[in-house]
């Protein structure tokens, strides 16, 4: 079996193919381990943490919702929410009729260590911006981006840092944008104990 973590940059399609005819880069651009196929998707805008495998049973129960696996993301929003703000996400929003789960939702203190975005994100000099983490035990379609509009304070960047709990995780540790590695043993031990 094989089990690839890849940090994907913005702008890459969670494909190994673009039929479209302003072709766009796709995981075939960096990865070229024949039979693996991506655990969940990124959106095009989004960045970070994607796992790769030829294990069609992981596959199947690390993306299917009834497996509630928590998923960490660092947002950055527009605009400084307030305590109440954070408590509708912690507590779960409406979006296109669907209630989310509740999220586990904390403001950082300062920016996170990211590399820079390429593109990087449109400066305001007018309005501040705020960086979040938030876990997920869901992944709905746009989902972070649709809950942070919800209660007024668009994303402007999105990025995967985490699959798992706490220690019990697997992140991006070591990996720049556009850069992959296999899994180590325990971190395909992480995955296998994820339910």
């Amino acid at each position: 079996m094989k089990y690839l973590l890849f940090y994907k940059p913005y702008g890459v399609l969670c494909q190994f193919t673009d039929n479209s005819s302003d072709r766009r880069p796709v995981l075939k651009d960096y990865i070229s381990i024949p039979g693996v196929y991506p655990v969940g998707r990124l959106d095009l805008d989004s960045e970070g943490l994607l796992l790769l495998t030829d294990n069609g049973q992981l596959q199947h129960r690390l993306s299917d919702p009834k497996f509630a696996h928590p998923r960490t993301y660092y947002v950055q929003v527009e605009r400084i929410p307030d305590e109440i703000a954070l408590d509708k996400l912690r507590h779960g929003v409406t979006i296109k009729n669907y209630r989310t789960r509740k999220a586990k939702v904390s403001k950082l203190s300062r920016e996170p260590k990211l590399p820079s975005r390429i593109p990087p994100i449109r400066d305001r000099k007018n309005v501040p911006t705020c960086w979040l983490e938030i876990t997920l035990t869901e992944g709905k379609n746009r989902q972070v981006r649709r809950m942070t509009a919800a209660i007024g304070f668009p994303t402007l960047r999105l990025v995967r840092i985490a699959i798992g709990k706490n220690t019990h995780q697997i992140d991006l540790t070591g990996l720049e944008p556009g850069q992959w590695r296999e899994l180590t043993g325990k971190e395909v031990q992480i995955l296998n104990s994820l339910k």
